[in-house]
């Protein structure tokens, strides 16, 4: 049986296919979530902008302004998780949405049941952001300060512009100081999936989060990958 929200979450569908959207929607709705469609890329980025749904499910290919673009254009004035939907088979596609700040992405065709899932499982990232946010906690490593009640970064004294999975990655790291973190805790931990070991996701972000917090791209000196373990969050970086 259905629960009935009093606030249920908001989802915003960007999706032109129009059979697929009324499907989707509607599926949706019946599993207690408050849905809007938009069909068109140009739209959609005044209306997300506008209307700031909890979640929005972004297709790739749109008219007006294709999904990438969509994404680019609001991730300035909007914080919470995009959902990217993706060809199967195109891995660049997969990477350019992370790029561009999707926070995770469902290969097409995809079915309901699945969709739900992975909607489930961000909105509950959000609700645990949230209560870790009613607890304060701090963190600083020399000019790079990390607050985790107000999810917000700075580099001497400079703020740093983090997506909300970026943020999320490296609150993780950060707060493990000195022990290395596996791609399978990672996942688990900031997806509840298990890594398949092809998804490079986790890649993608932590090279657009070095160079925000003043990490060297090229030979990494905060956020360092371990060979065949995973990544290392160091408490003290060399200056040598």
């Amino acid at each position: 049986m259905t629960t009935v929200q009093d606030n249920p979450p908001t989802i915003m569908i960007v999706e032109d296919d129009e059979r697929l959207a009324d499907l989707t929607c509607e599926y949706l709705q019946s599993n207690g979530l408050d849905v809007t469609v938009v069909s068109d890329g140009e739209e959609a980025i005044r209306r997300i902008r506008s209307e700031q749904p909890d979640l929005v499910v972004l297709d790739l290919m749109l008219p007006g302004a294709d999904g990438l673009t969509v994404c680019r254009e609001v991730r300035g004035a909007f914080k919470n998780p995009i959902l990217m939907l993706t060809a199967r088979t195109d891995d660049m596609d997969q990477v350019l949405g992370l790029e561009m700040g999707a926070d995770d992405y469902v290969a097409k065709p995809v079915k309901p049941r699945v969709l739900l899932a992975r909607i489930r499982a961000l909105l509950r990232r959000v609700e645990t952001d949230n209560e870790r946010d009613s607890s304060p906690s701090r963190l600083e490593f020399g000019a790079l300060v990390i607050d985790n009640s107000a999810r917000e970064v700075t580099l001497r004294g400079e703020s740093v512009d983090l997506t909300s999975a970026e943020y999320d990655l490296l609150w993780l790291l950060a707060s493990n100081a000195g022990t290395v973190l596996s791609r399978e805790t990672i996942f688990e931990k900031l997806r509840g999936i298990q890594y398949d070991g092809q998804d490079r996701s986790i890649d993608v972000r932590i090279s657009r989060i070095r160079p925000k917090v003043g990490d060297d791209p090229e030979n990494p000196k905060r956020i360092k990958t371990v060979r065949s373990k995973g990544y290392l969050f160091v408490r003290e970086m060399s200056t040598g």
